[in-house]
């Protein structure tokens, strides 16, 4: 009878040493992030769209203890690659704890990533410590293949969920997992990162918004709402070195019927381009990409690439109807939605493959 009794005790406290809760600071270097992330003290900071943290554990149960300044929407993908469609979307906002996995049963290995689908100025989110019921374990490192998204609205997939153009936009509908940007990425298997924000433009933002704060101006910060220089962005923080960097801007400039002038919408493209080479080397390929829609557009970005005098700078230009042809293509705001998104994929996957050396791949485009 003791023998027994003393079996069970010791089953018991097995299983509560399997399954006890342990905290790690977001800083532990068995975590991954791509994208660009500020660090201060045990905690780790963000609010360009599109940042995800990759995490590998054995357990039940992981949370998360965190914080956002306003109230951003991020997917969850568990066991998998990322996709278009999460297997959870969640909200974070204010001080709270959020449980990212829970199942019943054995404790098993598992991968998790967490995926920022809203932009900066929804708000900025703090990791400050993950707790899992189990193990963590080393998270996968940056893939081989990396690239480096610059652009605005389309760029972040706003209202790309939504499917009635004369919807307004909510932060819901706003997921950059389903941009062209993400959808590339995904087809060629690389990490990437968003530099993108709706309105922006090269020299002009959105009916005039922000005067003086133009992509240009935001593409050396670390954080999409922060200008101050003491959280400007630095190469050499991260691992992340694109193999190319696409430029995807231009239509806010010609919003509402109103454009720059030609010398300063290239002083000002030429500012971007000049940053993005002195931060990946002038041999590093950069795409820049517009749509046709308003007159001029086409060929400012069309003259700045060709006669920017930087190496390896190229151009390409999407007519309207590619995406804009019916209104099943029109998401919040006449945005593009998923399918929009999708078709203009499969334009800048060809000019990437051919800029980059990688062979198209047979695999869906989504």
């Amino acid at each position: 009878m003791r023998t027994t009794i003393l079996t069970l005790i010791c089953c018991v406290l097995g299983t509560l040493s399997i399954y006890a809760q342990t905290g790690v600071h977001a800083t532990d270097s068995r975590i991954t992030y791509v994208g660009r992330t500020w660090q201060e003290g045990t905690s780790v900071s963000f609010d360009w769209t599109a940042t995800y943290v990759r995490l590998r554990f054995t357990g039940t149960q992981l949370r998360m203890v965190c914080s956002d300044t306003g109230k951003d929407w991020f997917n969850v993908y568990v066991d998998r690659e990322m996709s278009a469609e999460p297997d959870q979307v969640i909200t974070v906002s204010g001080d709270t704890i959020v449980t990212l996995f829970s199942a019943k049963g054995k404790a098993r290995t598992h991968t998790l990533t967490l995926f920022k689908r809203t932009e900066g100025e929804q708000g900025r989110f703090t990791l400050k410590e993950i707790l899992v019921q189990g193990d963590l374990l080393q998270a996968d490192s940056l893939k081989p293949r990396q690239i480096e998204f610059v652009g605005d609205s389309y760029t972040c997939g706003y209202g790309a969920e939504n499917s009635v153009r004369t919807d307004r936009f909510t932060p819901a509908t706003e997921t950059s997992a389903k941009s062209y940007a993400s959808i590339v990425a995904r087809y060629f298997d690389a990490d990437y990162m968003l530099i993108a924000h709706s309105g922006m433009g090269i020299a002009r933002n959105y009916n005039t918004k922000l005067p003086g704060w133009y992509m240009p101006d935001r593409y050396m910060q670390t954080f999409d709402e922060d200008s101050t220089a003491t959280t400007r962005w630095q190469v050499t923080r991260s691992d992340f070195r694109p193999d190319i960097t696409v430029i995807f801007l231009g239509a806010n400039d010609f919003s509402v019927k109103m454009q720059p002038s030609f010398p300063a919408f290239r002083e000002h493209y030429m500012q971007l381009l000049n940053e993005v080479k002195a931060n990946y080397g002038e041999e590093h390929p950069i795409l820049c990409c517009t749509k046709k829609g308003q007159d001029y557009l086409f060929a400012y970005v069309q003259q700045v690439a060709g006669e920017c005098g930087l190496q390896n700078v190229h151009y390409c230009g999407l007519f309207e109807g590619l995406f804009h042809n019916d209104n099943r293509n029109l998401g919040a705001d006449s945005h593009p939605n998923y399918e929009a998104h999708r078709k203009v994929a499969h334009v800048l996957i060809p000019y990437i493959a051919t800029m980059t050396g990688w062979e198209l791949q047979n695999a869906k485009v989504e």
